[in-house]
């Protein structure tokens, strides 16, 4: 596994549409697992393809310490109630904001081995969920955001 480098707000890849994923072989799973890896240095809870410059429609998540999910090719199936709450994002470091997400959603897509799964999830994983779906049609939660503020190491505002 490697650390792949994170992609910045201001770069045109993160404003773009990502495609589908052909297959899912070797070379896809290496490169989930390089993004859970990155993830994970980088101390986040997801991690989309176009974050580490591949515009191809994938992401990984880990909203609970040891609970990881791959996507590949993820569909939003269903979306219920709405929760607003602050996130931030690998892309826009130092800066968090308040956005408004569904309160449960389903989706489905392919895991790493290329079989179909669908999950629903609720509260915050909901959120991270669709925070990374947003990445992958080139929205980042500052087009959604209602209040954008600048975080300091310790969290503080």
């Amino acid at each position: 596994m490697a650390l792949r480098n994170i992609v910045l707000e201001g770069d045109p890849i993160l404003r773009k549409r990502c495609r589908p994923v052909d297959q899912v072989n070797d070379r896809i799973r290496m490169i989930l697992d390089d993004m859970v890896e990155t993830m994970r240095e980088y101390h986040g809870v997801g991690l989309a393809a176009p974050q580490i410059g591949m515009m191809r429609r994938m992401f990984v998540a880990e909203p609970e310490e040891g609970r990881v999910y791959c996507f590949v090719n993820p569909e939003l199936v269903e979306v219920r109630g709405s929760q607003t709450g602050d996130e931030g994002c690998l892309s826009v470091p130092g800066y968090q904001g308040t956005v408004e997400r569904p309160e449960q959603i389903r989706i489905r897509g392919l895991d790493r081995e290329g079989n179909q799964q669908e999950y629903e999830f609720k509260g915050f994983d909901a959120v991270v969920m669709t925070h990374e779906l947003d990445h992958l049609e080139g929205i980042l939660y500052t087009d959604k955001s209602t209040n954008i503020y600048e975080v300091t190491d310790d969290g503080d505002q």
